[in-house]
């Protein structure tokens, strides 16, 4: 069955989770990157504990508590006058450089988001973008009340778009995601980020190097990626040797 539609992740796949640190190293000095990083991890955590002992909370207050954690476990004190600004930062990621030529490359499809983010912070990000018009929906998971790889999540698609799972590319950079959204049954392109970070030459890592070999990678967990490209832009040339 042909392609009709393309999904795509949010945070890591269209937008840079890493575009906070700037802010972050300003407002907690040299404990910025490790701010940064243990933020990110204890967000997908939050999830999947919530999800596990399904009590779902918007991703909001999640996102704030993995940043009291982060901001705690590095010996920052969670002031408001730190987490206030970091917070609205989350609103604001930075989009990959590649992302809006990418989008445009792909208009004869359509196009959405299915992301954890809240409908709030979806729509504060889409507009800060500048890409909101670009998709046909932006799915939060917050329509399920779960969160990926919960198969809720993915269903709402279907739904959403009104095509057979069989009909939709899932566009993910994020191992949890593409092992998901692949078991539910759609065709799956990751978005390999972590592609030339070289391996770490000893144990002895920095706060950046471990979140790329904890979320990087390809996860070993079985089910895996249809397609693996390094750029967004890939996925339109990655179409038509499909759609061949």
């Amino acid at each position: 069955m042909a392609i009709r539609a393309l999904v795509f992740d949010a945070d890591g796949t269209l937008y840079d989770v890493q575009s906070v640190r700037s802010l972050a190293t300003e407002l907690c000095g040299d404990k910025g990157e490790l701010v940064t990083q243990l933020r990110r991890l204890k967000q997908l955590e939050y999830t999947w504990l919530r999800g596990l002992m399904r009590d779902y909370q918007d991703f909001w207050p999640v996102t704030r508590a993995a940043l009291d954690y982060a901001l705690l476990a590095a010996g920052v004190t969670p002031t408001p006058e730190i987490c206030e600004p970091l917070m609205r930062k989350y609103l604001t990621l930075e989009l990959y450089p590649e992302a809006t030529a990418a989008l445009d490359a792909l208009g004869g499809y359509k196009l959405a988001i299915l992301s954890n983010g809240s409908p709030m912070m979806l729509d504060r990000l889409a507009q800060a973008s500048g890409i909101a018009d670009r998709f046909t929906d932006i799915i939060s998971v917050y329509r399920a009340k779960s969160f990926k790889p919960d198969p809720a999540c993915y269903a709402l698609i279907e739904t959403a778009l009104d095509v057979a799972r069989e009909e939709v590319l899932f566009v993910s950079s994020n191992g949890f995601d593409v092992a998901g959204a692949k078991q539910f049954g759609f065709e799956v392109a990751r978005i390999e980020r972590a592609a030339g970070v070289p391996a770490p030459t000893g144990s002895a890592v920095g706060p950046t190097e471990f979140f790329w070999l904890m979320r990087g990678y390809a996860e070993q967990l079985g089910p895996a990626a249809d397609h693996t490209v390094t750029r967004l832009t890939d996925l339109a040339p990655l179409l038509d040797r499909i759609s061949r």
